[in-house]
């Protein structure tokens, strides 16, 4: 027992040796995704959670202090509603809106018009769908525009969230 403990003494004072990693493919290949793809999932989960929702749409300027949830906790609160536009990929996408006009006062929790709730952008990839118009020279178009499924990745300012600003 004390050979043990003096070769377990030993392996403690020599030199650190860099920790294993772990197997790289600890999951099947099926589940793996780009990050576009899971960035795509996660707004999608949110779409979910919005309609699947049992709680009343917000629409009163109210600050709710037993709620965990930032957008009604916020002296700026707001609501999320969904953006639609069936030409993007994700062609629904959670979009802040501002509950007041004014921003609540932390002392009366009322609103107080002297400031204001002003929404928060973010510039969020989307892939959109670009059309193409008739090609044929010499020919009179036809008012309708040809679409060829062919998606383009561009910036798309949506709101976010809501702050309060003198």
């Amino acid at each position: 027992a004390g050979d043990q403990s003096k070769s377990a003494k030993g392996r403690r004072r020599g030199p650190a040796q860099p920790p294993t990693a772990a197997p790289a493919l600890a999951w099947s290949l099926d589940d793996t995704y780009t990050p576009m793809e899971d960035y795509e999932r996660s707004i999608q989960d949110m779409v979910r959670q919005l309609r699947n929702s049992s709680e009343p749409s917000d629409t009163k300027c109210q600050v709710n202090l037993q709620l965990w949830r930032s957008n009604q906790r916020s002296l700026s609160p707001w609501a999320y509603s969904i953006n639609h536009d069936a030409t993007r990929i994700p062609a629904d996408i959670p979009e802040a809106r501002c509950l007041c006009t004014g921003c609540i006062n932390p002392f009366t929790m009322q609103e107080d018009r002297t400031m204001a709730s002003i929404p928060i952008y973010s510039r969020l990839p989307v892939r959109r769908l670009l059309c193409q118009g008739p090609g044929k020279v010499g020919r009179k178009p036809s008012g309708r525009k040809k679409c060829h499924k062919k998606y383009q990745t561009v910036m798309e300012t949506i709101a976010v969230g809501c702050t309060c600003i003198f």
